[in-house]
């Protein structure tokens, strides 16, 4: 099962932005293909998300251990009757409806995307896995557009997935880093500096 336009392209594309790069802004041309995209994929919101999942699973079966659910499941084919990842797969797709119904009010969609990684810390799904799911969206959605899906609107959704899922490793980190504060004990925890005279 290969993407028709991107092949492996999708997936390395992906992977080359490092974590501490600033998240790269999407134009208002990018912006307005996402949001005339999604209104076609809406249609099949739960379609793409089961798709999504299983092809993630074909790709990157190590993904499967971070699933509780699904880490056991050598029957690819069962999952796409699965209550389980048709749920799971309709709130990423939440997601991805909220994160572009905010493209126009980013501060609001770092928020969203900051505290998705800050919860992903607590589902123990490492950031090196967030790169995938955008990369298994692009491909599950090709087909749904047909005609309609460009290089350019490729480009667009690519640097949308790479701009949330910078903010969600950002989000994990600063979990990450909280965390760990907390099983500090207290002379071993970083010196507040009082900015009191």
């Amino acid at each position: 099962m290969g993407c028709a336009i991107s092949g492996l392209t999708a997936k390395s594309d992906f992977g080359e932005k490092s974590t501490d790069d600033a998240p790269a802004r999407l134009s208002d041309a990018q912006i307005q293909m996402i949001k005339d995209s999604w209104k076609v994929i809406r249609d099949d919101i739960a379609k793409v998300g089961i798709i999504m999942f299983v092809r993630l699973f074909e790709t990157h079966p190590e993904c499967k251990d971070v699933f509780f659910l699904f880490r056991d499941v050598e029957d690819l084919g069962r999952l796409k009757t699965s209550r389980e990842l048709r749920a799971h797969g309709l709130r990423v797709m939440s997601f991805i409806e909220k994160s572009v119904a905010r493209l126009d009010h980013l501060e609001r969609l770092e928020a969203l995307a900051i505290e998705l990684g800050k919860s992903h810390y607590h589902y123990n799904a490492p950031p090196k896995y967030y790169n995938y799911v955008g990369a298994e969206f692009i491909c599950a959605v090709q087909p749904i557009l047909k005609d309609r899906w460009t290089s350019e609107l490729e480009e667009a959704w690519k640097a949308m997935f790479q701009y949330v899922t910078g903010l969600m490793k950002q989000g994990y980190q600063e979990e990450s880093t909280r965390q760990h504060q907390l099983t500090l004990s207290p002379k071993d925890r970083p010196e507040k500096r009082s900015t009191a005279l």
